[in-house]
């Protein structure tokens, strides 16, 4: 992360190393994207938005500045910070909670690095707790706070990989601690007798990247911080530490902020850092032509009216699960044939190879573990095609990899060794990336602010840099890439979070109990909903109501895991030798080892052998198939209770609770070269259930069938108003397509009526159910604006088919879907259009 101004305004004060030039750069991004539009007859570039360069404004060093602190800066190259910076820093210094939401690269780290080390410097005994939602952005930041060279601050990180010989002499001596919020839920606060001193002494609190805790990750988060807040207070600090908080550019950050802290935040929101101007493609992947396809003996057949249709969601890591197959089309003359739009991943790793090859220093960001690896393995086999050895300046970076290999490819993007990387979002975060010129994001990543941070990415040293965005076939991408105004015109989303969610509340108070006795001055400290989430916890036998407060009742902790991401990591070992290749999150394992699934890790195949979940570990052996496999679930869904609903006469507009239940029951093997589904092989893995919140609306039968829709027709038209307002779900809740989850159906038991249901993929809900209810004619006008502008006859996946449909996306009725949206659009009132 930038830390301030700078003599040159182009030039980056945190940089350290030099990684020398990798070959003649192109002249401008202007050139280099004319030079990658050429190798389609078809220009595949839908928008180009120009972002002007801006100048930036300094101040003067506050007052309260220490000598040493401007010298050391000095040395680094900051000779004044930026006028926010400034502000922000003043603030803090003054111990007001403040929230700093500007753009990328525009130095948020100095806003909170200043007030911080003056206050260390001026009280020797003070300390400051850092939480990032990264180890490396924290390792990042480390390196920062380290390079200042500030005398007595002994900065060191704190988490998973910090191994055991080192805890003791952090938590006894270091007074700059940098850790995640999992590392203080799991590790800190259980262990708080012995970090008592520095509790006791606790400064400042520092949450980068704050905006990335929404949902149900960011409610957990919400009450960690204020049982830090507990314990501080239990130690004697009197008035608690003060909260510095950065944050991407969002919709309203002081409120954010405040929810998340359960505090009073002020937000300065001005940037007045500079910025180099950015060239903006929206890229849509060209059309192939039609070839007769062998994958429809793969595909389930439609059954009776009532077949139940899901698309699952939330249950595993977002967007962890693989590309649909190719999309099925009718043909005029009845013969089932196959057009597809050139996938995404191919095309960004076509395009992070052309930028290699031309000198550029590129990022290419991807949605899942097994994209990054597919696009790195891509572009280096296209490079070393044509020149021997360039192909190993590109690699994959990802959640999962050990300890050693996060390092060293961080060591080697540092330096410069490496010039292209294929990366999840692990790295769209305020990390510093040595000046990248380029930023190739494939498929639209959910939130526009995810979206701002990924470009942000390129252009971090003052110089000119390109992003583009390249479409995948989604309802959402096709949307924004032919309606740019969407992208470039409208505010960045606000972050949604709801720290009293039952299902995260109650937890929440098991684990302070289980730290120290709760007391009714505790209710108010952790908001809305504690007195009845005690209640239920004592009458469930899990507290003990005693006079002095209530007391947690048994011998182990409480297991809660904060990012929902379905329990303990399952170990991919090499059954040949023992050896640990990596993990994988509890809640994708079913999906993504599964006896048979096609493991990839930096570019070498593996086939997985065996699948224990009760020990977590997956055995798996080497091997290149020429299939790829493709996990495929089953969901069944039941109405508990209704919140709130609207009747609009022949339509209903609902809000409750579901209880959801889904299992992996088979996968498919494909060809790698063509898509074409080789076979479906069952899988016998255990049933999951979810009790979420969800929105749904119903439609009488009678008004179908006067709005042109035949009761044979039914089930596909729903499917398809229900896969394509999921994927738009994202245009009015801060979510992507990967939290959320759908399922229609022609009768369904509990409503007695045709259904489309919307819900939250998370025990509880996120808060996006809530929103969809609150927005449904915005959300469902736009959906079906997205079907009827898509330029396809019958369908396909950039508008109603869904590449995680647990029904092989079949049937679908597009010009049905349009009518059923038509259908409750004109019957919704006008307090259901607000």
């Amino acid at each position: 992360m930038t830390s301030a101004a700078t003599v040159s305004a182009g030039s980056d004060p945190e940089r350290t190393t030099d990684a020398g030039p990798a070959g003649p750069p192109v002249a401008s991004p202007g050139d280099l994207l004319r030079r990658l539009r050429q190798r389609h007859p078809a220009d595949p570039v839908t928008h180009v938005e120009r972002v002007p360069p801006r100048a930036g404004t300094t101040a003067p060093w506050p007052s309260w500045t220490p000598e040493d602190l401007r010298a050391a800066y000095a040395r680094r190259g900051v000779t004044a910070p930026w006028r926010h910076q400034a502000e922000a820093a003043s603030l803090a210094y003054d111990r007001r909670h403040v929230v700093v939401a500007t753009g990328t690269a525009s130095g948020k780290s100095l806003a909170y690095q200043l007030p911080a080390l003056a206050t260390l410097l001026a009280d020797p005994r003070a300390t400051v707790l850092y939480l990032a939602p990264t180890k490396a952005l924290a390792a990042d930041q480390l390196r920062a706070v380290a390079a200042l060279e500030i005398e007595g601050v002994r900065p060191a990180c704190y988490d998973g990989d910090t191994p055991r010989a080192e805890r003791e002499w952090i938590r006894r001596h270091s007074r700059f601690v940098l850790t995640n919020p999992d590392m203080l839920h799991h590790g800190i606060l259980p262990g708080h007798a012995q970090w008592s001193g520095f509790l006791r002494r606790l400064a400042f609190v520092v949450i980068d990247e704050c905006h990335v805790y929404r949902g149900v990750f960011g409610s957990h988060v919400a009450h960690v911080l204020r049982r830090l807040r507990r314990q501080c207070a239990r130690y004697g600090r009197t008035g608690g530490p003060t909260f510095v908080l950065a944050s991407a550019t969002s919709g309203d950050p002081a409120a954010a902020a405040g929810r998340l802290t359960g505090l009073p935040v002020t937000a300065i929101t001005e940037d007045t850092s500079p910025r180099a101007g950015v060239t903006f493609a929206l890229w849509e992947p060209p059309l192939l032509p039609p070839e007769p396809s062998a994958a429809a003996a793969g595909s389930p057949s439609p059954s009776a009216a009532a077949v139940v249709l899901p698309e699952q969601g939330g249950h595993r890591a977002a967007g962890d699960t693989p590309p649909m197959p190719a999309p099925r089309q009718e043909s005029p003359t009845g013969s089932d044939l196959t057009q597809v739009r050139r996938s995404a991943l191919r095309e960004t790793a076509d395009l992070l190879a052309d930028t290699v090859a031309a000198g550029v220093r590129t990022l290419a960001f991807v949605r899942s573990r097994r994209g990054a690896e597919v696009v790195a393995t891509s572009a280096r086999r296209s490079l070393d095609e044509a020149v021997p050895g360039l192909g190993d300046r590109v690699a994959a970076y990802r959640g999962g990899y050990l300890r050693e290999e996060r390092r060293e490819l961080e060591r080697a993007l540092l330096h410069g060794d490496l010039l292209g990387l294929a990366s999840t979002n692990a790295l769209e975060l305020g990390v510093d990336l040595i000046g990248l010129d380029a930023v190739v994001i494939c498929g639209y990543p959910g939130t526009r602010a995810s979206l701002w941070q990924q470009a942000g990415r390129a252009g971090r040293s003052g110089q000119e840099a390109l992003a583009v965005l390249v479409a995948r076939d989604d309802p959402l991408d096709t949307y924004l890439v032919h309606h740019p105004e969407a992208v470039f015109g409208a505010p960045v989303e606000a972050t949604v979070l709801d720290p009293a969610n039952a299902y995260v509340l109650g937890p929440q108070l098991a684990c302070a109990a289980a730290e120290a006795p709760l007391t009714p001055a505790d209710l108010e400290l952790f908001g809305d909903g504690a007195k009845q989430a005690v209640r239920e916890l004592v009458e469930a036998g899990a507290l003990r109501q005693r006079p002095t407060g209530w007391y947690w009742r048994h011998r182990e902790r409480p297991e809660v895991d904060l990012r929902g991401e379905g329990g303990t990591p399952v170990c991919v070992v090499e059954a040949a030798t023992g050896r640990l290749l990596g993990t994988v999150d509890g809640g994708s394992a079913h999906f993504l080892l599964h006896p048979g699934a096609v493991y990839l890790h930096q570019g070498v195949s593996y086939v997985v052998d065996s699948l224990d979940l009760d020990d977590g570990c997956a055995l798996v052996h080497p091997e290149e198939p020429d299939w790829s496999t493709h996990a495929r679930d089953v969901t069944s869904l039941s109405v508990v209770s209704v919140r709130s609903y609207v009747d609009a006469g022949p339509v209903g507009l609902f809000l409750g609770e579901v209880d959801v239940t889904s299992q992996v029951v088979s996968y498919q093997r494909r060809r790698i070269a063509t898509g074409e589904v080789i076979d479906t092989r069952p899988l016998d893995l255990p049933a999951r259930e979810l009790r979420t919140v969800a929105v749904w609306f119903t439609l009488s039968p009678e008004s179908l069938l006067v709005a042109g829709v035949d009761p044979a027709d039914v089930p596909g038209a729903l499917h398809a108003a229900e896969h394509a307002a999921i994927g738009l779900l994202p245009l009015v809740a801060t979510c992507d397509r990967w939290d959320i989850g759908g399922l229609s159906t022609a009768v369904h038991p509990d409503t007695e009526a045709p259904t489309v249901f919307v819900y939250d993929g998370h025990p509880g809900g996120a808060g996006f159910a809530e929103r969809a209810y609150g927005m449904a004619a915005s959300w469902l006008r736009a959906t079906r604006d997205a079907i009827a502008e898509c330029g396809c006859e019958s369908g396909c996946p950039s508008c109603v088919q869904s590449p995680k449909c647990g029904n092989g996306n079949n049937p679908l009725s597009k010009p049905d879907a349009i009518r059923v949206l038509d259908v409750v659009l004109d019957n919704l009132p006008e307090v259901a259009r607000v």
